[in-house]
C-alpha cells in the first residue's frame, strides 16, 4: 500500500512476528502478529518522507484539505472493523470508541477548514518606504512554511484521537509536513486499519507516497532512533513524564536539535470555594466521582487534585464523593502495566501515615494530606495515571494559596464557585495562568473540545513547550516557522505574497487587516 510501511501484516512483511496486540479485559493476545521495525524500515520511512517534503509542501491548501477529509471518510467506511477492534486492544467501551472517532474525524475535518481559510499562513505585508527619513524601508513579506517531516507517536489512552490519524498527525499534515508514525505496541491492530485508510488517501490524492509511514514495534529503541534521525525536524508525543523527557533529551543532543511536542503529566486541580461548596458540597462530591473515574481514569485531564478549605460544608463534599466511589465498579484498563502502575501508586498512598483514605475500592481511591503535609511532600503533587485522587485540606485560603504556588505545570485548573466566590475566584486567576493552560469555571476537565479557541497545553511538566497546545486549530502552529522575503520580485514570491493576492487569503497590509 503506497505510504504505509506494513510490517509482518500484508503484502510488505519484514522479518519475523516478535510481538502481538493484547484483549485488554482477558490479557490474550490477539491472533494478528507484528513485527518490530529495525533500522532498515526507519531508513525507508525517513528516505520516503524527504523525498515527498518539498512536493508536499507545494500543494494548494485545498488539495491539503480535501486529502485530510478523504482520510475521515476512510476512518468511517471502516465500521466495526475499527471499532471492534479498538475495543478489544484498550478495554474501552463502544460508544467511547465510538465518540472518540468521531473527535478524530472532526479534527480532520477542522484542519482542512484551517486550511481554506487561510490564517495559519499569518501573511504580513509592509511595503517599501523609499521616501522614508532617517531611512527608507525595504519591502518586507511573510509567510509560515512548514518545518520538514515530523515523528509522531501514538498514545495508549486514545487509540484513536491521539494515535495514528489524531491530532498531531492531523495538525501536521494540515501543515505540509509528511508523518512517520510510531504505533502504540498496545493497539497495533486499530492502528493498522487506520494507516491502512490513510496510506489509501495518500494514493488516491496523487501524493507521495512518503507523505505517510507507519512504523510498529514494541521497543523503546525504535522511538529512540526515530527522534534522533536527522531528517525528522519535530516530534507530536502523548504519554508519560518519563518518555517525554527521554525524547526530549535526545532530541537535544542531535546535531541539529529540534522540537519534542510533549504532553507529558498533569493532576489537574479543582479548587473548591466556599460558597460554592455550602450551596451544593454533596453535588460537587458525586460529580466529582464522575469525572476522576471516567474511562478508568485514563484521561490526561483527570482531576487528580482538590484543593478546599476546611470546613462543615466541606464534609458533605466528601460524604457524597465516598458514596459515589462506593459504588463505582472496577474497570478494565488500557493495559497490564498501566493497571499496575496505578495500583503500586494507590497502595503507596493508603501506606503513608500522612495521608488519610477516605476511598479505596475497586472503582477508585480518595486520599486527603493537610496543607503542611502536602507542602512538604513534593511527590504528593505527582500524577497517579488512573481514578486517584486527593484532597488537600486547607486551613484558610492563605494556605491554598501557599498548595496553588508549589504546584508544577497543568493541563487545567478549575474554580467551582457561586456568586459569592467572584472576588476570591478574581484573586485566583493570575496564579492560575501562571500555572495551567486551561482555566474552567464550574465544569470539570475531563472532554478536550476540538475547536479554535481550545489550548491543551501547558507549562512543565504538562507539556514540554508552554506556548503549544495539541488540541485545536492553533496546533498546527507548532509545525510551521516564518520565512520573511525582503525586495523580491514579484514573480519571485510565492503567490499568496504577490500584491494581487491571487488566493484570497486574508493578511495584514502594513499592519491592517486586509
Amino acid at each position: 500500500m503506497d505510504g504505509l510501511l506494513w510490517l509482518n501484516s500484508t503484502g510488505m512483511a519484514n522479518g519475523p512476528v516478535t510481538f502481538h496486540g493484547y484483549d485488554a479485559a482477558s490479557g490474550v493476545a490477539r491472533p494478528r502478529g507484528f513485527g518490530e521495525a529495525g533500522p532498515g524500515e526507519l531508513q525507508r520511512a525517513c528516505d520516503l518522507a524527504e523525498a515527498a517534503f518539498n512536493t508536499y509542501r507545494a500543494t494548494l491548501p485545498e488539495i491539503r484539505a480535501a486529502f485530510l477529509e478523504d482520510i475521515g471518510t476512510r476512518i468511517m467506511a471502516l465500521g466495526d472493523a475499527l471499532v471492534n477492534a479498538a475495543c478489544a486492544e484498550s478495554g474501552l467501551p463502544r460508544g467511547r470508541i465510538e465518540g472518540e472517532r468521531a473527535r478524530t474525524v472532526n479534527q480532520l475535518k477542522m484542519f482542512a477548514g484551517v486550511l481554506r481559510a487561510g490564517r495559519w499562513l499569518d501573511v504580513r505585508i509592509d511595503p517599501s518606504l523609499p521616501e522614508r527619513q532617517p531611512l527608507p524601508r525595504s519591502d518586507l513579506r511573510l509567510r509560515n512554511i512548514p518545518l520538514g517531516p515530523v515523528a509522531v507517536f501514538g498514545a495508549s489512552n486514545f487509540p484513536l484521537a491521539f494515535s495514528v490519524a489524531g491530532g498531531d498527525t492531523a495538525s501536521a499534515l494540515a501543515a505540509g509536513c509528511p508523518v512517520v508514525v510510531k504505533a502504540h505496541p498496545a493497539h497495533p491492530e486499530t492502528s493498522a486499519l487506520v494507516g491502512e485508510a490513510i496510506g489509501a488517501a495518500v494514493k488516491a490524492s496523487g501524493l507521495p507516497e512518503g507523505v505517510f509511514s507507519l512504523l510498529f514495534g514494541a521497543r523503546h529503541e525504535l522511538g529512540g532512533a526515530l527522534v534522533a534521525e536527522p531528517r525528522i525536524k519535530a516530534v507530536g508525543f502523548t504519554g508519560s513524564r518519563a518518555g517525554g523527557l527521554a525524547l526530549c533529551a535526545i532530541a537535544a543532543k542531535r546535531r541539529e536539535p529540534i522540537p519534542v511536542y510533549a504532553e507529558m503529566s498533569a493532576v489537574n486541580p479543582v479548587l473548591l470555594l466556599p460558597a460554592a461548596l455550602k450551596a451544593r458540597g454533596a453535588a460537587l462530591g458525586k460529580a466529582f466521582v464522575a469525572s476522576l473515574t471516567m474511562g478508568a481514569g485514563q484521561f490526561c485531564t483527570n482531576p487528580g487534585l482538590l484543593l478546599a478549605v476546611e470546613g462543615e460544608e466541606l464534609e458533605d463534599f466528601i460524604v457524597a464523593a465516598q458514596a459515589a466511589l462506593a459504588a463505582a465498579p472496577a474497570q478494565t484498563m488500557l493495559t497490564a502495566g498501566i493497571r499496575a502502575a496505578c495500583e503500586r501508586g494507590v497502595a503507596a498512598r493508603a501506606a503513608d501515615p500522612a495521608l488519610t483514605t477516605l476511598a479505596n475500592g475497586p472503582g477508585g481511591a480518595l486520599f486527603a494530606a493537610d496543607a503542611a503535609s502536602f507542602l512538604a511532600n513534593p511527590a504528593l503533587g505527582d500524577e497517579i495515571f488512573g481514578p486517584a485522587g486527593l484532597l488537600v485540606r486547607c486551613p484558610d485560603e492563605a494556605a491554598r494559596q501557599q498548595v496553588l504556588e508549589a504546584l508544577e505545570g497543568q493541563l487545567t485548573a478549575t474554580l467551582h464557585m457561586d456568586e459569592a466566590d467572584r472576588e476570591l475566584a478574581h484573586a485566583l486567576l493570575p496564579l492560575l495562568e501562571q500555572k495551567a493552560g486551561r482555566i474552567l469555571a464550574n465544569g470539570w476537565p475531563t472532554g478536550v473540545e476540538v475547536c479554535n479557541g481550545m489550548v491543551h497545553g501547558g507549562p512543565f511538566p504538562a507539556t514540554s513547550d508552554a506556548r503549544s497546545t495539541s488540541v485545536g486549530a492553533k496546533a498546527i502552529e507548532r509545525f510551521l516557522r516564518p520565512v520573511c522575503y525582503q525586495d523580491l520580485d514579484q514573480a519571485l514570491l510565492p503567490p499568496e505574497l504577490r500584491d494581487e493576492n491571487p488566493l484570497g487569503l486574508p493578511r495584514l497590509l502594513d499592519g491592517v487587516p486586509g
